[in-house]
């Protein structure tokens, strides 16, 4: 491939801010690991949600905007590519909860989830297992 990789943005986007397609598109681009604009056409369409191909460029562009994406021309052709791991547009999200409604706190975070039955004991100890882990490899 020939072109050169856009620039990310230093400001990071708030992830609560996206739109219901650009989170569509973002997620298409996430499994896919790369992507042109014919492909989203493809995917959305094959979902049942056809859309101008003008839209897709638009919402792509925007996307690099925010920093979520990267391209790359080859021929003429833009391909995309997620600018930031999916882990990590989801931990902004989670840590904007966090500050919104726990005032930063995980703890509540993680207890509201399993009062709320969004996160069982069994998936809390195993996450615990894995943080426990992580702090004996970094030793």
């Amino acid at each position: 491939m020939t072109g050169n990789v856009t620039e990310h943005r230093e400001e990071l986007h708030d992830p609560a801010e996206l739109g219901e397609l650009e989170r569509s598109i973002l997620h298409i681009v996430w499994r896919r690991a790369e992507v042109t604009a014919e492909d989203v056409r493809a995917s959305m369409e094959a979902n049942d949600r056809p859309l101008k191909d003008s839209t897709i460029r638009t919402v792509l562009r925007r996307l690099e905007e925010k920093g979520y994406l990267t391209h790359t021309v080859d021929q003429r052709t833009f391909v995309y590519r997620p600018a930031e791991a999916r882990r990590v547009v989801a931990g902004r999200a989670v840590k904007r909860i966090l500050d919104w409604f726990c005032e930063g706190s995980v703890e509540d975070l993680l207890v509201g989830m399993v009062d709320s039955k969004v996160l069982d004991r069994k998936q809390l100890q195993r996450l615990a297992d894995r943080i426990a882990a992580s702090k004996k490899e970094t030793r």
